[in-house]
């Protein structure tokens, strides 16, 4: 972020407003930083709705895991001592660190992101300004107005006084999220509506629609891509929920993504090269429950994609709770069951080999205990060992968790049928595949589905061959 010390507002780099001297900018690393030094928000570029760094994803220390569980809505919930004790840190030493990478401390990245959701429910919802101040995630309206002013010069009144306000129920917000171009919308689209489970989620008109469970309640989510951003419908059942429920749609789409940096670097080999310039701005889709993807993951061990949708599907028609008729869209009425309610259910009720129903049920009863971490700051090293320790669940499984539901960018499933596939019908013989795909690194998770989608175009009797 550039920061202009004579007018003391600061935007992002690319903002169109009239350049000023260098002796007078200062640079930062975040919008936080900024305001933590008195900075107010450009009303022109709007740094403040900048689409997130994607480097808080590549990276696993203890700043990056921080910094995801802050955009999780953590702070809010559980304040900085719960934030610290999640990371397994003193609130100080967390302090030390954020502050170091971030230049501000965790208190002032979550004073930012609370500003932020604030703007958003003012402009887009006709709730009074008290209750958008603790829906946000404010403990006062002192505070909120406080912070509101200081951020983008405004007086809350002033935020909704903007003629583009747009809403349409207490319930119902509508958020464009943005992101970085190239966006390969159709192929995300058409990844997902292979993967819908019935009265969970489903691909139609264009648009991608789901089922929440979010930490204050069920909710669900219409998300539309258009040229220069996802528009994204969210009925929320608690209005506290709206920043989580966004991070978890830009988790879906991987929005946070840097597409330029991912093509260039998967571009520079020959094999990949044409896939890259067919599909540019491919990415590798995220989850909405990271607990979900377990369950997944575990019921489409070793069988077509086809069988794995009808398994999911009935486990959510079974287990599923109902999701509240305001929240509800067509089509999407179902909330995934949760892993207590899993752990808890008859083995005999689940359809399938024993084994699969032991490690389904071992897997979820870990989750519930915490045994897996599976949270936004979760470490993945040790997630994907908590995993391998579950009788049933092997390196493929653990890996596929880490990448779709933490989020790991540099993951290779290449004893994937479908990936090994992939790269043989490029001429990369499977057995060199590991060796070869170091040069695709930090971005090998967008490289694996690059190789999905060729193994998909050249059709087999191998039911394996499309992955879940």
């Amino acid at each position: 972020m550039t920061c202009v010390r004579s007018t003391r507002i600061y935007c992002r780099p690319s903002c169109p407003a009239i350049v000023v001297r260098e002796p007078n900018l200062d640079f930062v690393s975040s919008p936080a930083a900024a305001q933590a030094r008195g900075f107010r928000a450009c009303k022109r570029c709007r740094p403040d709705a900048a689409p997130g760094s994607p480097e808080w994803n590549t990276r696993a220390d203890v700043a990056a895991r921080a910094v995801r569980l802050i955009a999780d809505g953590e702070v809010d919930r559980a304040g900085i001592d719960g934030l610290a004790a999640r990371l397994g840190y003193s609130p100080r030493h967390l302090h030390r660190v954020v502050r170091g990478e971030l230049g501000a401390p965790p208190v002032a990245i979550a004073r930012a992101q609370r500003a932020s959701t604030a703007r958003l429910l003012l402009e887009r919802t006709d709730l009074p300004i008290s209750s958008v101040a603790f829906a946000a995630g404010f403990a006062s309206v002192r505070q909120f107005n406080e912070t509101i002013k200081a951020t983008y010069a405004a007086t809350p009144t002033q935020l909704r006084d903007r003629p583009d306000s747009c809403a349409d129920g207490a319930s119902t917000i509508t958020v464009d999220l943005a992101f970085r171009p190239p966006f390969a919308a159709e192929a995300w689209l058409d990844h997902l509506a292979l993967r819908c489970i019935d009265g969970v989620e489903a691909v139609c008109d264009g648009s991608y629609v789901r089922s929440l469970r979010l930490p204050h309640g069920p909710a669900a989510v219409r998300l539309t891509p258009a040229v220069d951003r996802v528009i994204a419908e969210l009925r929320l059942s608690d209005l506290r929920d709206l920043a989580p429920a966004v991070q978890r749609c830009r988790r879906i789409a991987d929005l946070d993504a840097d597409p330029s940096a991912v093509d260039a670097t998967l571009a520079a080999d020959p094999l990949l090269a044409p896939l890259v310039a067919a599909t540019p701005g491919l990415r590798a889709p995220g989850a909405a429950d990271a607990d979900e993807v377990v369950t997944r993951a575990v019921l489409g061990q070793q069988v077509s994609l086809r069988a794995a949708r009808t398994a999911w599907s009935q486990l959510a028609a079974r287990l599923g709770d109902p999701l509240p008729s305001e929240c509800a869209f067509d089509g999407v009425e179902l909330v995934f069951p949760s892993p207590e309610v899993i752990a808890q259910s008859d083995p005999s009720a689940l359809r399938g080999p024993a084994r699969r129903a032991a490690t389904l049920l071992a897997a979820n009863a870990a989750i519930a205990s915490g045994a897996v971490p599976l949270d936004a700051g979760a470490d993945r090293a040790a997630t994907r060992a908590a995993l391998m320790d579950i009788a049933g669940i092997g390196p493929w499984t653990a890996d596929y968790v880490v990448m779709r539901a933490l989020g790991d960018p540099d993951v290779l499933l290449s004893s994937d049928v479908a990936v090994r596939r992939g790269a043989e019908l490029l001429g990369l013989p499977a057995a060199a595949l590991d060796d070869h795909a170091r040069r695709w690194s930090p971005w090998r998770s967008v490289a694996v589905h690059h190789l999905w989608r060729v193994a998909s175009s050249h059709p087999t009797t191998d039911p394996r061959m499309v992955s879940t």
